[in-house]
């Protein structure tokens, strides 16, 4: 079983499941998972230039981190295919507040988001989640081809954004320094004070 397993996971383009290899090899899923983590340790061991992974639910064969660099240099012949830092900032937004819409993203962006979105949703990062019931603007979330290229298992896996936030004092501080304040004195009128 294992030499197939290896046969499969050769020609395979996203991570397939544990329940799709063992209908494909018609053998029990316990025994196909057990066969993937012995390959994947057996891998480990011999510190080949690969490695076997489960990643967005799923089990493909990765390029070892020590020689992915030598991988990118031959993929890339030179040219580099990064996200812009406008499509990583739309792709946080997309990642953490899925399903979200358009103008959602724009709305926390503080941007139209438009044409960053079509780049993301043609690298297959992001993908349609239907529709916003009260508006019907079309929902967006991240792909299991997202999480691959995160090498993440899944959104759980997501760091916690609340470490990178500014405290909430401090943006309110941000927000309220320069704008002036309206007291209202015992005759009514609005008098403005500085802080």
């Amino acid at each position: 079983m294992r030499p197939a397993l290896e046969a499969v996971l050769m020609v395979v383009d996203e991570p397939v499941t544990e329940e799709h290899l063992a209908k494909v090899l018609e053998r029990p899923r316990r025994a196909v998972a057990d066969a993937l983590r012995e390959l994947s340790d057996e891998y480990a061991r011999q510190r080949r230039g690969f490695d076997l992974r489960l990643i967005a639910g799923g089990w493909r064969f990765y390029t070892r981190p020590a020689y992915a660099a030598a991988v990118e240099r031959f993929v890339l012949d030179g040219q580099q295919a990064r996200l812009t830092q406008a499509a990583l900032e739309t792709l946080a937004v997309v990642a953490y507040r899925q399903p979200v819409s358009r103008s959602r993203v724009s709305a926390v962006r503080g941007v139209n988001c438009d044409g960053v979105m079509r780049t993301l949703l043609q690298r297959g990062l992001v993908e349609e989640a239907g529709a916003e019931p009260e508006s019907g603007a079309i929902l967006y979330r991240t792909t299991n081809y997202f999480l691959e290229r995160m090498g993440l298992r899944g959104l759980d896996e997501l760091p916690e954004l609340a470490p990178f936030l500014p405290e909430a004092d401090a943006v309110e501080a941000d927000t309220q320094e320069g704008m002036p304040s309206f007291d209202v004195d015992d005759s009514g009128d609005p008098q403005t004070t500085d802080h």
